[in-house]
């Protein structure tokens, strides 16, 4: 018999479908803003007309600009907007972009509450996972702020509060974990339109992210009945709508079912559920080798889909289904996913440094999500053999 705990996200509303400028304009005055720190993706701001659209709508309410969010949301970045943020008097966060600015804006909110103002106050509110594999998290004070969300890609970190940092002090250069319950965005807002001005390699790898999101959930050494059900829809939405943005990039049908696939695929994320590898080691290939999260996904997956095939072929089964072939594996049915969108299979095909290959399989071990894998990785040696496949 089943048991278990289902925890709600404290999301409150997902607004989908409907035009930025218009869903947002309802959004402030709905929560009373009067001070709106923007942190938005620098491209969006220099080559669309997306922030004047956000201007024009917070008029006198615009408290000011993260001038910069750099991929895998560095240490220094967050700082510097959490300090803008304070000196302006926010009382709420808005972002414009992609995961790097959704992160950042949770981290700022975290700065905020716990009322730090250089790089090294982020020591203390760090995840530490222990050599035998458990994490410890420190007490952690809420946002005194809260998020307004408008994505542009698929990674889907908007609908959980886990934030990735990267430390960018000495030879580290990790990658690590935030959160509080409260750190989660307070709404997101999906307008398709927006995501054409998206280059496709990136929407369509963050895709791929949100196919990891449910794929690994759907596999995980703890699965619930709720993540299961979205995970499950996650996927048929996301294998086609992909495949109808690749076809038709003006398809704005299929980027919102490609939308909404991404906001379903992380129910079992933003409730605990367990994920493995294949995200613990994506965490890794981004924080110190640079490669953008989609792709990590994309080289990684299959792979670890195959390596845990002995210890959860029928979880797995339940993902080939839902993409649409029972009776093929469902690593073999995302690697032509993948194929088929013209993304990189290969850690080399993403830009992977080999002579990295080995400190990236020594820190993957000190990931949650690798000792959580549904089949045991018991050492780098195991990781390097998972990156050796992929290149």
């Amino acid at each position: 018999m089943q048991k278990g705990i289902f925890r709600y996200p404290h999301l409150e509303r997902v607004i989908y479908g409907v035009p930025f400028a218009e869903a947002l304009a309802q959004e402030i005055d709905l929560v009373g803003a009067r001070a709106v720190y923007v942190l938005a993706s620098g491209t969006l701001a220099r080559e669309t007309d997306a922030m004047d659209q956000v201007r024009k709508v917070l008029g006198t309410r615009f408290a000011g600009l993260a001038p910069k969010i750099a991929a895998h949301t560095p240490r220094n970045d967050v700082v510097a907007a959490a300090n803008g943020a304070r000196a302006a008097n926010a009382d709420l966060l808005l972002t414009l972009g992609g995961g790097s600015v959704t992160d950042a804006a949770k981290m700022v909110g975290l700065c905020l509450g716990n009322d730090i103002d250089d790089v090294d106050g982020l020591d203390a509110l760090r995840a530490i996972t222990h050599p035998d594999g458990t994490t410890t998290r420190p007490v952690t004070l809420p946002p005194t702020i809260r998020t307004v969300t408008i994505p542009t890609t698929l990674s889907a970190g908007e609908f959980s509060a886990l934030a990735g940092c990267t430390d960018t002090r000495g030879p580290r250069h990790a990658k690590e974990s935030f959160t509080h319950p409260d750190a989660i965005p307070r709404a997101v807002i999906l307008d398709p339109a927006l995501t054409v001005h998206t280059p496709e390699w990136l929407f369509l790898s963050t895709g791929i992210r949100a196919v990891d999101h449910a794929a690994e959930a759907l596999c995980s050494i703890a699965p619930q009945p709720f993540p299961d059900a979205a995970a499950t829809h996650a996927l048929g939405l996301l294998a086609s709508g992909l495949r109808g943005v690749k076809e038709n990039p003006k398809n704005l049908a299929a980027r919102l079912d490609c939308q909404i696939g991404a906001w379903l695929s992380m129910t079992g994320v933003a409730a605990g559920v367990p994920l493995g590898a294949s995200h613990g080691i994506g965490h890794v290939l981004g924080g110190t080798a640079g490669i953008p999260h989609g792709y990590t996904s994309c080289v990684m997956l299959p792979h670890v889909m195959r390596y845990n095939h002995a210890t959860n072929a029928a979880r797995q089964t339940l993902v080939a289904d839902a993409l649409g072939q029972i009776h093929s594996p469902a690593a073999d049915q995302l690697a032509k996913l993948i194929a088929d969108l013209g993304l990189p299979g290969t850690l080399r095909a993403a830009g992977m440094k080999a002579e990295l290959m080995d400190a990236v399989a020594e820190r993957s071990m000190h990931d949650r999500w690798v000792r959580t894998n549904p089949s045991p990785i018991d050492g780098p040696a195991t990781v390097r053999k998972l990156l050796d496949a992929a290149w």
